[in-house]
């Protein structure tokens, strides 16, 4: 028998790829269960976009290798993109990095910059790849907790006590999965200070800007020349793209080099459709987004509801398409979530999933129509 690379004797299988197996053989059995545990948004992406998309596969160079660094019109539209709306000014020629999806970023980052030994900064609660990957390129987690009594932000006199020597990299997620925070201009200014003082690679994983977020922010506008910032951004989100994995890496010329070493010995370049249908969406007017939220605004008033009933408590200030509630108390997440789910065939994710910071909670997603939540109100109800 061929044993398994000892660098996975640490690491799990993604609870949402064992978790949607229970899942799918409870609705395989006939039970109808309402899924709102997911972050894969289910309205369709922009008709432009497809559109876009349809057209470039007529393009005679469609179904060659692509360029590493992405199409010219694609990185444009990037820049396009982040001078639009966060006011930041990329040079499209070598401060942007299309990506196969930000998870993608998350590896090649780590692969980038971690050497055996390193240590990494990473949020808790916080999205369970920062660790994951961590590990798998043989670097030390050391986390740092957020808190409710904080708003979910970091603590920076708690920070300022870590033995910081090793820190190579640190993680932050704002708009926050799963708390629903956001950040605003102080904190990533003080991000900023905090990576240069002691020279830490601060990466903001940035995908949830314009979900039910009046205030789109980017790191990037804060720091004067990228050095040690870099951020990551996504279409699977904002443009109802999960599906397509594309997203973006923007940053430092040195910095961006560095990552494109690993990606181009991993992959070959996107496919150029793809790369078509992605401008195409990041071109749109603040429209696309306006009328997204309505949509969003009214499932999450569903949601708010479900969680009353419940019993959970919660802020309804929160930004992204989660809701993020605190349980009963006498019950753990996981107990209310296998509950909720084998009782009312409703499935949520338990908050011990993004550490333990997030024992205690539960995310509901807003990826579901109003009609199913509504119906998990009245299930709860009977």
């Amino acid at each position: 028998m061929i044993a398994q690379a000892s660098r996975l004797n640490h690491v799990e299988e993604y609870y949402f790829s064992t978790k949607l197996k229970e899942v799918k053989a409870l609705q395989d059995s006939g039970k109808p269960i309402i899924n709102l545990g997911v972050g894969s948004p289910d309205l369709p992406p922009p008709p432009q976009v497809m559109l876009a998309l349809q057209q470039a596969l007529l393009n005679p160079d469609a179904h060659q290798y692509q360029p590493y660094r992405g199409t010219a019109d694609f990185r444009r539209a990037i820049g396009e993109f982040y001078q639009n709306f966060y006011e930041v000014t990329l040079n499209t020629e070598n401060e942007i990095l299309p990506l196969m999806g930000s998870k993608e970023g998350i590896t090649h980052i780590s692969m980038a910059f971690l050497n055996d030994g390193d240590e990494v900064l990473i949020p808790n609660p916080g999205y369970p790849t920062y660790e994951a990957v961590s590990r798998l390129v043989g670097a030390k987690s050391v986390m740092y907790d957020l808190s409710e009594d904080t708003g979910w932000l970091p603590d920076f006199e708690e920070l300022e006590k870590k033995d910081l020597r090793r820190v190579k990299l640190m993680w932050v997620n704002y708009p926050n999965m799963p708390t629903g925070a956001a950040a605003k201009k102080d904190l990533f200014e003080r991000l900023i200070t905090f990576g240069k003082k002691h020279s830490i690679l601060i990466v903001n994983d940035n995908p949830y800007s314009f979900i039910l977020n009046e205030e789109p922010q980017s790191i990037l506008k804060y720091s004067d020349n990228m050095e040690g910032v870099m951020e990551l951004n996504s279409l699977s989100k904002s443009f109802n793209m999960s599906g397509w994995r594309i997203g973006m890496l923007c940053g430092s010329e040195q910095l961006i080099n560095s990552v494109l070493k690993v990606k181009t010995n991993m992959d070959s370049g996107m496919f150029l459709p793809l790369q078509a249908g992605a401008a195409m969406a990041l071109r749109l007017p603040q429209e696309w987004f306006s009328d997204q939220n309505k949509i969003y605004l009214r499932r999450k008033e569903e949601v708010l509801k479900l969680a009353s009933i419940l019993g959970c408590s919660f802020s309804e200030d929160q930004t992204g398409m989660f809701l993020w509630c605190r349980v009963p108390t006498g019950t753990t997440s996981e107990t209310f979530v296998d509950h909720l789910l084998q009782q009312y065939h409703i499935f949520a994710a338990p908050g011990f999933i993004f550490g333990s910071q997030g024992e205690g909670y539960i995310r509901f997603s807003l990826c579901a129509t109003e009609e199913n939540i509504s119906k998990a109100c009245k299930r709860l109800k009977a």
